[in-house]
């Protein structure tokens, strides 16, 4: 009888994020969005790519070269997630979103992008379902190639202290060193809210990071 319960329940909630009530292991797809290359590596635009490496380096992984991108899978207590660095460079970031999501059959209700904002001070957090890319190179080839703009995203703030004009100089450049003082743990909470995302789902996610 309890395992006729079991199967009923796992049938119902199947698609559904929150490991409360699906206690089955899902594959999430985690797009850390930035450019390859040494002269990109320190730059505020790839900052996707140092929380893509803090979830690998807590989870002890190391990245594999594959095709579109760098990727690592690890595990988060009952869930799985598939960490991606494309290696498309930033404006051709849906094509690797793509492949990986085909590749691996993973529904766009688990993939999280995590990028650079310019509109949030340093190290401030913003997750969201879905809404516009504000700009964003990387988001829109991924709205793009996804034909949707429906699709979860976390925000890193690097702040917007450049003159007029001065945008692309400003994303492409290096952080403060009073930012650097801040980074790791700034970096490591962005990991735990997508530890949360594939955890608990993206409400809980936003409720518990949004803003901190």
């Amino acid at each position: 009888m309890n395992l006729l319960k079991d199967l009923l329940k796992r049938l119902f909630h199947k698609g559904d994020t929150s490991t409360q009530d699906n206690p089955t292991t899902m594959l999430h797809l985690i797009a850390c969005l930035g450019n390859i290359g040494a002269e990109y590596a320190e730059t505020r635009h790839n900052i996707g790519f140092h929380i893509a490496d803090e979830l690998a380096r807590a989870a002890g992984k190391t990245f594999e070269d594959k095709r579109y991108g760098f990727v690592c899978r690890i595990r988060v207590k009952n869930q799985e997630l598939l960490v991606l660095k494309p290696s498309t460079y930033m404006n051709l970031s849906g094509n690797a979103v793509r492949y990986w999501l085909q590749k691996e059959n993973i529904p766009v209700e688990r993939l999280l992008v995590v990028a650079d904002d310019l509109s949030l001070p340093f190290g401030t957090l913003r997750m969201k379902p879905g809404g516009s890319e504000a700009g964003h190179n990387g988001l829109k080839s991924i709205s793009q190639q996804l034909s949707t703009q429906k699709y979860a995203r976390l925000r890193f703030g690097i702040g917007n202290d450049y003159q007029r004009g001065g945008q692309i100089d400003f994303v492409l450049g290096e952080f403060s060193e009073e930012e650097l003082s801040r980074m790791d743990e700034r970096v490591k909470k962005a990991a735990e809210a997508v530890k949360a995302f594939a955890l608990s789902g993206i409400d809980f996610a936003m409720n518990h990071y949004n803003g901190k």
